[in-house]
């Protein structure tokens, strides 16, 4: 089944994924940070596609190449703010729940920078990128060179 096809066959549930993007939108988290939780969730996934757009979308609002190339290893570098930082441990962690579960010094550590309201937001994104990722690599979708 193409990619066209698969998403006529789930057309309603896509109005409620769509819905979900567009209250990611009237957040307030940060679009960069935004952008970065899309990036480094789609490189554990393996998700070439919202990888590719992600990364495009990031350069437009002002990412730099040399913060994306270095995403997979924020750890060790000073490149990203501890803000960021705390958030990129909470998309990993989330990804990848069934390793183990996200511990309260994550979350505590997160609540250092965002409101409940913002922490509940930012959960919502990383489970929102992951349901792309898994979609996107279930059907096969390859990556649209033209995507702008």
């Amino acid at each position: 089944m193409d990619k066209k096809t698969f998403y006529e066959h789930i057309k309603k549930v896509m109005t409620h994924y769509i819905g979900i993007e567009q209250y990611l939108k009237t957040t307030s988290i940060d679009p960069i940070i935004q952008e970065l939780i899309k990036i480094r969730v789609s490189q554990i996934n393996g998700c070439a596609f919202c990888l590719n757009m992600h990364y495009k979308d990031a350069l437009k609002i002002g990412e730099t190449h040399q913060r994306m190339h270095l995403l997979s290893a924020w750890h060790d570098t000073a490149l990203f703010s501890d803000k960021e930082k705390a958030v990129l441990d909470l998309a990993e962690k989330v990804t990848l729940v069934a390793e183990a579960p996200v511990d309260e010094q994550t979350r505590q550590n997160v609540l250092k920078y965002f409101t409940e309201a913002e922490f509940a937001s930012l959960i919502i994104m990383i489970s929102q990128i992951n349901t792309w990722n898994r979609l996107n690599i279930s059907i096969g979708s390859d990556i649209d060179y033209d995507y702008e």
